[in-house]
C-alpha cells in the first residue's frame, strides 16, 4: 500500500472522529489544548487498535480467500463507505444529545463507536499487509491523523458548530468507497496505480 493511498484511508477512517469531534465541542464549547488532546489521544488511539486488531484476524485468513481478496476488500470498504454516507444522510442531529463530559466512560464509548469501521478496515489489511511493520506503520499513521482530525473538530466545533458534520461523514464514506474501487480495478488489472 502506498502512502498516499494510506493517507486517503486514513482520513477517510478519520471522518467519523472528527464528525464527533465537532459535536464534542459544540456540545461542551471548550476547545483548549487539554480537550483537543483527550480526544485526539482517544480516537486516534481505538483508530490505531482496531486495524491492527482486524489485521491479525485478517491475516489468519488469508490462506483461505487469496483468490478473492480483492472482491472481499472491496465488498467490506463499499458497505462501511455506504454506511457512513446513509447515517450522515438519514440520522438524526446529535448535538442536542451530545454528552459535553471528556471523561473515560463517555470517551471509551466514543472512541469505540466511532472505529468499528477501523476493525473491518483491519480485516482487508490483512489481506493486503503482510508483515508486522506494515499493519504497525500504517496504525501508527491512521492514529496520527486521526489525532489531528479530532483535535481539531473540537476547535472547530466549539467555534463554528455542527454546520460540516455530515458533510465529513458523507466525505469519508466516499472515500473508502473509492478506495474500494481501486483495490478492485488494481487486481483485475484495468488500472495500475
Amino acid at each position: 500500500m502506498r502512502i498516499w493511498e494510506l493517507f486517503v484511508l486514513a482520513v477517510g477512517l478519520s471522518m467519523d472522529a472528527f464528525a464527533v469531534s465537532i459535536c464534542k465541542g459544540l456540545a461542551s464549547k471548550k476547545s483548549g489544548v487539554k480537550e483537543m488532546c483527550i480526544a485526539g489521544a482517544w480516537f486516534g488511539g481505538f483508530q490505531a487498535l482496531m486495524p491492527f486488531l482486524g489485521w491479525l484476524l485478517g491475516s489468519r485468513f488469508r490462506v483461505y480467500i487469496e483468490s478473492i481478496d480483492h472482491w472481499v476488500a472491496f465488498g467490506l470498504l463499499l458497505l462501511i463507505g455506504l454506511n457512513m454516507i446513509r447515517e450522515a444522510v438519514f440520522s438524526k442531529d446529535e448535538e442536542e444529545s451530545m454528552n459535553a463530559s471528556f471523561g473515560v466512560k463517555t470517551m471509551f464509548i466514543m472512541a469505540v463507536a466511532t472505529s468499528i469501521d477501523a476493525l473491518a478496515v483491519g480485516l482487508t489489511f490483512g489481506l493486503l499487509l503482510e508483515t508486522w511493520k506494515e499493519i504497525i506503520l500504517a496504525s501508527l499513521f491512521i492514529c496520527s491523523v486521526t489525532f489531528a482530525f479530532s483535535a481539531c473538530g473540537i476547535r472547530i466545533g466549539a467555534k463554528v458548530g455542527s454546520r460540516f458534520e455530515k458533510k465529513a461523514e458523507i466525505a469519508g464514506g466516499a472515500i473508502l468507497i473509492l478506495i474500494g474501487v481501486k483495490i478492485l480495478l488494481s487486481h483485475l488489472g484495468i488500472i495500475a496505480f
